[in-house]
Order: C-alpha cells, then sequence, then structure tokens
C-alpha cells in the first residue's frame, strides 16, 4: 500500500503532526510520501522532519492561483510513485488533490480536521472545500461534532467516516523539573501555579476571552501564572490586551515552540478558549501529560474532555465560567491529580496513534476496493473546478 499525503504546511502544528505520528504508526508494509505546496518555502521545516523519520518528500512547485498546472504536477507524483490511495489535508490540498487524484485515477480521502471561518478569504475558501468535499471518496472527521457539521455540507453519510486525532503519549510521560524552572524564570518572581495554552494566535481560539478570564483570576489568585504558547497574526493585538489588563507580570506570549511536550507535564491546568474546534491536539496532549483540561465546550472538545471527569466544560465566550473553573480545579489539589490520571489513562486506551492506524488501515483497504472513482458526477464536477476556480 502506497499512501500519499498532500500538505500546504506553513509551519509544523497539528495536522503535520497527525499525519506525522499516524504514517510512523501505520504497519511496515503501507509506505507513506508526503507532497506539500511550497507556501513560499515554509513548508520546509515540516518535510524536514518527515525526512528525519525515513520518509520520502517533494516541495511541489506549482501553487494556487495556478490550480490545472497544480493539479497536474500532484497527478505526475501519483503516477511516478505508483499511489495506491491520496489523503488531503486542508482546503487547497483537497481542491488541487481531488482534480489530481482524477486525472491520476487515484482514489482520494479528505480529512476534514474543521473549519475556522477566521476571515473572508479563510469562509470563501472553506465554502468551497465543503463543495469539494462531496466529491471525495472518503471525507475522514476527526470528531463527531465534525462528522454532523460535514454531513450539513451535503457529503453523503455513507462517505463519512470518524478517526479521531492522536498522540503518542511517551514524550509527555517525562517529567523534567528544569522546563518548570524555566517557565519559571520568565515571571518576574516564582508562581505557585503554572496555567498553559497552545494554539495559533488567531481570532477562532479565543485567546482574548483567556487573558480576560486570567485577569479575573488575578484578583483571587494573584500567585497564579499563565503561559500561552504558539504565534499568529494576533500576537501584538493580544500582548497590547495583556499590557492594558495589567497582567505584565502574570500572562507570558512563550512563541512558537517545538517541544511543548516537554513544557506540559510540568504545568497544573492546560485552557482551551476556542470558538470552534475539530478535535484539539493540545487537550489530547494535555491528558497525555496527566494535566487536567478546562475547555469551552465546541466542536469535539466534549469527546475528549468529559465534564467533572478529566476536567471542565464552559460556554465559548464566558470568561467568568473560564475562571471559576480554573479555581475549582486549582483550589482541590486531590481532584486536579485524579483528574489528570483519568485523563490520562482515557489517552492510553482511545487516542493513540496505535489505534488510529488500524482504523485508517481499514478505511485505505476499504476506499480502495471501490469501484467509484469515475462516475458521471466526478465527470461534471471536474468541469466545474476546472471552469469555475482554476
Amino acid at each position: 500500500m502506497r499512501i500519499v499525503q498532500l500538505m500546504a504546511s506553513p509551519f509544523v502544528g497539528g495536522p503535520e503532526r497527525q499525519v506525522l505520528g499516524l504514517a510512523s504508526a501505520l504497519p511496515a508494509d503501507h509506505k507513506t510520501v508526503f507532497l506539500s505546496f511550497s507556501e513560499r518555502g515554509l513548508c520546509r521545516p515540516f518535510l524536514e522532519q518527515a525526512r528525519q523519520r525515513g520518509f520520502e518528500t517533494v516541495e511541489l512547485f506549482e501553487n494556487a492561483p495556478h490550480l490545472r498546472r497544480a493539479a497536474r504536477e500532484v497527478a505526475g507524483h501519483l503516477r511516478r510513485l505508483g499511489a495506491d490511495v491520496l489523503c488531503c489535508n486542508g482546503y487547497k490540498p483537497d481542491v488541487i488533490g481531488w482534480r489530481a487524484a482524477r486525472l491520476a485515477g487515484v482514489p482520494v480521502v479528505a480529512v476534514s480536521h474543521g473549519w475556522t471561518a477566521a476571515t473572508l478569504k479563510v469562509r470563501l475558501n472553506e465554502a468551497i472545500d465543503r463543495l469539494v468535499l462531496r466529491w471525495m471518496d472518503r471525507a475522514v472527521c476527526v470528531s463527531a461534532a465534525q462528522a454532523a457539521r460535514v454531513r450539513r455540507a451535503g457529503v453523503h453519510s455513507e462517505r463519512i467516516v470518524v478517526i479521531r486525532n492522536a498522540v503518542d503519549p511517551e514524550p509527555f510521560e517525562h517529567v523534567d523539573p528544569s522546563y518548570r524552572a524555566l517557565m519559571q524564570s520568565w515571571f518576574p518572581r516564582p508562581r505557585t501555579r503554572l496555567i498553559a495554552a497552545a494554539g495559533r494566535l488567531s481570532p477562532e481560539k479565543g485567546f482574548d476571552q483567556l487573558i480576560a478570564a486570567a485577569a479575573l483570576l488575578s484578583k483571587r489568585e494573584p500567585e497564579v501564572g499563565f503561559v500561552l504558547f504558539g504565534d499568529g497574526p494576533l500576537r501584538e493585538k493580544l500582548a497590547r490586551q495583556i499590557e492594558a489588563s495589567g497582567l505584565m507580570d502574570t500572562f507570558v506570549l512563550a512563541g512558537f515552540r517545538t517541544d511543548v511536550e516537554r513544557f506540559l507535564p510540568c504545568c497544573d491546568l492546560v485552557v482551551l478558549s476556542s470558538w470552534t474546534e475539530g478535535l484539539p491536539v493540545i487537550v489530547l496532549e494535555a491528558l497525555a501529560a496527566g494535566v487536567p483540561v478546562v475547555a469551552s465546550a465546541v466542536g469535539g472538545t466534549p469527546e475528549v474532555v468529559h465534564d467533572g471527569v478529566n476536567g471542565f466544560l464552559v460556554p465559548p465566550g464566558d470568561p467568568a465560567a473560564l475562571t471559576q473553573r480554573i479555581h475549582d480545579v486549582l483550589s482541590h489539589e486531590s481532584r486536579r491529580r485524579s483528574m489528570g490520571e483519568r485523563g490520562q489513562q482515557l489517552l492510553r486506551q482511545q487516542f493513540t496513534f496505535h489505534a488510529q492506524a488500524k482504523e485508517y488501515t481499514c478505511l485505505f483497504k476499504d476506499v480502495c476496493s471501490s469501484s467509484r472513482l469515475h462516475s458521471r458526477a466526478t465527470v461534471r464536477a471536474a468541469t466545474i473546478v476546472d471552469q469555475g476556480l482554476a
């Protein structure tokens, strides 16, 4: 079985870690090759990580808006590699990859991680993505909640498969106190509790809500410190909010890190304040580290965070509720520890790459045996893409 993963990777984020983890966990007779659009060269750190793990990689030359040329380039690689199936991750890979797979006569699977509606351009691209998903041989959804959204977009139920995100628990199971000491050094004075968050600094993540909650909590518990890992377009705006809220000594923007798995086990709590999610990898990583989570109840998050068991759920956009639940976790140490232990147990049972790989192996076998590759519907759809999008 030869699987080709098509990416558009400006940095090594959640989807990138997912495909690398899956490829490493698949059976030995399943070979994965990674193709990525260049993204002005920003794809190279991801491709380098893939090469370090022993996978073949290709930095593509063509890109949007030259959709026809890009599709032909991808199709050429599919033929050269003798690909059995193409997996697409994101709206650009979906649009171009679908057409390329049809040109090469290869079944195509889209992995729907979620939609953010972050900007007008993103909303337009996501609208196109919803259309193209209807024409895929399968649409893998990372949560049941995302599957419901994909179904509402018009994708037939028989083509939808739920395969949840996963993590490798091993890197999160070793606590190195030096990383807690490093985080403490980021504050003017040591903090009794350290609360972590992570993600792209963009509107859908709701980090402004987290800062508002931090401002409320600091009045009750001034010795608590917040560390936010990540970078993105809202960094300067969030920094101004931190300053305006008087949190310069309390809330740290730690930037993008490739070693978050070393920091999380040294934290007391992880917080997710998103407005929308597919299935957040940072939550799975927190559970792997044995750290409870307080999270907004959006997307697939409630499928992982069980309220009162391994964390707490709150409504999105409610800093007061977020503050109260953070306080509830931190004020009962024995409950905090037991929540972390239950989360770690759940992660090991259900959300490992080994378990995920078994599901993908069945999917690949099923989709490759399918005969629905060149129906009239897909031919008509190809015409729409060529005439309307290229």
